[in-house]
């Protein structure tokens, strides 16, 4: 609108429309750069470094999670479980992905923050399991909040909670740039421990 005025006002009482040539290419101009930096820029090394940037997650992380929650027949906690954590991630979008070997949660809201001295990530999610464990295990909607270590990011840690009245700690140290869709293919993707 700026442009605009100061065009129309520039040119005095005989409008010429020329000028707007320069205001179309203008455009064409930042939204390529801005379409850049979203897919692609903003994710380089030496652009990670500065601390306005999101720090770089993407990619799939393996780690452990580790439930609270207590059986009541045998009072007895379930093993930690190995789980895939996946992040797909723009400059301005942000979508994260729990696989377990039976169920898989998509975040529904998803942010980074990063106050200079410790980054995060916090997102709540819908957990859908398989159908062959729908008996024990309800779908259910959940909250992570996870703490970023590293620049570029090296390990991802912290807790979730869920409505089910359940709780834990998830812990991410493992890292690979691809983006994988099931727990089968992120198994083939991390050596065996």
């Amino acid at each position: 609108m700026v442009v605009f005025a100061i065009g129309i006002w520039s040119s005095g009482e005989t409008v010429n429309p020329g000028w707007l040539r320069f205001f179309s290419a203008a455009v064409l101009v930042a939204t390529i750069v801005l379409g850049v930096w979203d897919r692609w820029l903003w994710r380089l090394t030496f652009i990670q470094r500065i601390p306005t940037v999101p720090r770089d997650v993407r990619g799939t992380w393996k780690g452990t999670l580790s439930s609270f929650w207590e059986d009541p027949s045998t009072s007895r906690r379930p093993d930690p479980k190995n789980v895939f954590l996946v992040i797909h991630q723009s400059a301005f979008q942000l979508t994260v992905v729990l696989i377990t070997d039976e169920s898989t949660s998509r975040s529904s809201l998803a942010s980074l923050s990063d106050d200079g001295t410790q980054a995060s990530l916090a997102y709540m999610y819908l957990n859908r399991p398989d159908s062959r464990v729908e008996h024990r295990s309800r779908m259910h909607n959940g909250s992570a909040f996870l703490e970023i270590t590293g620049r570029p990011a090296t390990r991802i840690r912290g807790r979730y909670w869920t409505d089910r009245d359940s709780r834990g700690e998830m812990d991410f140290n493992q890292r690979n740039s691809r983006l994988i869709d099931d727990f089968r293919e992120a198994t083939t993707m991390f050596p065996a421990e």
